[in-house]
Order: structure tokens, then sequence, then C-alpha cells
């Protein structure tokens, strides 16, 4: 009974959850676009991150006020999202390219699926899809080719390791997303994006001292690709799309996907922002770099379209749910599995009710 009422779901929740992981990697690719021409007038590209995180921030209070709770239930889960996925992966990507070119520092940066995939593996011990795996590593070649490493290659021991750091933090984005889901007192994902952010916001405070920037360059206009247009227009953009929905699309992508699958999909951020770099800033796109994004999207497809790992009974079992579709799991990861198709994670009322009903509820910038 419960696998003819759950089985119809699955496969709309996987789905869902891949388009969610788009949506993210779609809004986060297009922050770069936004911000450089508000640099371009005057703004550091930290006060421009401060900016980014402090106005996603401000606009989730709502969210976080709703979600209150979630401060008692997980306070070091919270803590710990704004520490990484969202001040420490921020601040360690600009450390890097202030000492390496920033195609290396990218490239980097986004060997994090590749050490997610280890962590999950070896730490975590679950089972890997060979295809999450091998679409990890065709991602990472075609990243090479859209940032065209072999232009700027350059070594700094201390941009390296900078670049590396962004690397765990990203890391920490999707094993915190996913771990607000599981024990005893789950999160909405609601709550770690927008207290991730408010922890985020407030670090990066401390970091960047925002009051020393000129901020009535927002009230002015900003020029991108030859065009003149007023500053808070990509300044919303930045705030409000490539903030506000990437961080909540990608952490409820988690609970549909697993957190390889939903970093490998993730890749897709650097092609959406060579594309519109190009399209939006008039910058050039070459051949190599095409030829690198359709080798993204190859290792995209690949990682989301495998397959559950095989998994031994006991905990086993419940690996295979998590690192794959969740039709491999348990009775009650497909009860799990059903419930979210039904409503979506993040979208109950309270958090009382999340728990008491056992709902699985999901951020580099």
């Amino acid at each position: 009974m419960h696998r003819s009422t759950a089985s119809p779901t699955l496969p709309s929740g996987r789905t869902l959850g891949l388009g969610l992981a788009l949506v993210s990697a779609v809004a986060f690719g297009g922050s770069g676009t936004a911000a450089k021409p508000l640099i371009e007038a005057g703004l550091s590209p930290l006060h421009v991150v401060w900016l980014r995180v402090t106005g996603a921030a401000v606009a989730l209070l709502p969210v976080a006020y709703r979600h209150r709770h979630a401060v008692l239930r997980r306070p070091g889960l919270l803590l710990g999202f704004g520490l990484l996925a969202v001040a420490g992966v921020q601040a360690c990507y600009f450390a890097a390219i202030s000492r390496i070119p920033v195609g290396v520092a990218l490239l980097i940066e986004y060997l994090g699926p590749p050490l997610l995939i280890g962590y999950v593996k070896f730490v975590q011990r679950k089972p890997i899809t060979r295809g999450a795996a091998v679409g990890a590593g065709v991602a990472v070649a075609g990243l090479a080719c859209v940032v065209e490493v072999w232009n700027g290659l350059s070594f700094d021991a201390l941009g390296v390791l900078f670049a590396l750091g962004a690397a765990v933090c990203q890391v920490g984005y999707f094993v915190l997303a996913d771990a607000g889901r599981h024990g005893d007192r789950p999160v909405d994902p609601l709550a770690v994006s927008a207290f991730g952010l408010l922890v985020g916001a407030v670090l990066l405070t401390a970091l960047t001292r925002p009051w020393q920037a000129d901020w009535g360059l927002l009230g002015g206009s900003v020029v991108m690709n030859g065009h003149s247009l007023p500053a808070l227009l990509p300044a919303a953009w930045m705030v409000l799309i490539a903030t506000v929905l990437a961080y909540l699309t990608g952490v409820i992508s988690v609970g549909y996907l697993s957190p390889p699958i939903a970093g490998v999909v993730a890749n897709l951020e650097a092609v959406v922002a060579t594309v519109t770099a190009w399209v939006l800033l008039g910058e050039h796109l070459g051949l190599p770099q095409i030829a690198g994004g359709l080798l993204v999207l190859t290792g995209a497809f690949a990682a989301q379209a495998s397959k559950p790992a095989e998994a031994g009974a006991g905990p086993g079992s419940e690996g295979a749910g998590t690192t794959g579709s969740r039709g491999g799991g348990s009775t009650a990861s497909r009860a799990r599995a059903a419930e979210s198709g039904a409503g979506g994670p993040g979208v109950s009322g309270t958090e009382e009710a999340e728990a008491g009903a056992g709902a699985r509820d999901r951020v580099t910038g």
C-alpha cells in the first residue's frame, strides 16, 4: 500500500529537486554580472559582497521571525551554515582572487563537488553512485575550459590555500543543508537560509567595515555593456535573485536530491556566469568556453540521472536513499518522499508540526 501510494510521487519529487537546483545555479551564476557594474562604479568587491548578504538577510527577516524556534532547536547548525556557507565562501574566494587569477580561483573553488563526494564516501561512509563520481570529474574538466585556466596559471601558495578554503566551505554548504533535515530536531530549509544569511551578515560586517564605503553611489547610475541604468537595479537583482532566491532554492533542493548530486548541478553556476557576462556585459565567449560549458552540462546530467547506489541492510539502506534517488530507500524513506512530493519541504506552518510529521527539510557565493 505504501509502495503504490509513494511511487508515483518519486519522479516528480526528483524532477522538482533538479528544477530547484537549476534555478539556484542560474540565480547564483548571475551574481557576478550584477556585481561588476557596482564595482566599476566605485564600490569595493568586499563591500558589494556585504551589500549582497546583508540585503538578503534583511529581506528574509520575516522568514527568520516565523522560524525563530530554530535558534533553540539547532543553534550550531545555523551558526555553522552562516560561518561556512555564507561568510566563509565569500571571504575565502575574494582573498584568493587578490593573489591568484580569477579563473584559477574559480576552478579550485569548484573542486567542492569532488571533495563533497569524498566526504560522503570516506567520512560519512555512505555509498556514492558511479554517475555522481563520473559527472563530478567531467564537470571539473569542463570548468577548466570555461574559466580558460591555461591563460592565467600562477602559483601563490597562500592564494591557492584561500581558494581551497572556499571549496571546503562549499562542501559545508551542502553537508549542513542536508544535516538540517535529519535528527530528532529537523529544521526547515527556509530557516537554515534565513539565519545563515543573518550570521553571515554579522561576520562580514566585522570583516568588511561597510561604514567606510560610499553608499551614495547606489543613488546614481552605472554602466552595463555601454548602457546606463540605475545602480539600484543590479543591486536589487544581486540581493533578491542572486542571493535570496539562490539560497532558498539551493537549500531546499538538497531535500529532493542528495548533496553530491546537488553539488555537481551547482557547477552550472560557472557556465551561467560566463554566458550572462557574454550577453549582458559584452565579454567574449570563446570556443573552449562553449566546449567547457557542454562538458559541465554533460557532467551534471550524468550525476542527476544516475540510479541509487547499492547498499546493504541497516544503515547502508539509509545511505542509498541519501545519495541517489529516493526510490531506493526504506519504506519510511518512501513515505517521507511521498510527503515531500505532495507539499515540498519548507512550506508547512510551524517547525513543531514539521518535527511531529517527520518532514525532511535544504547554499557559494
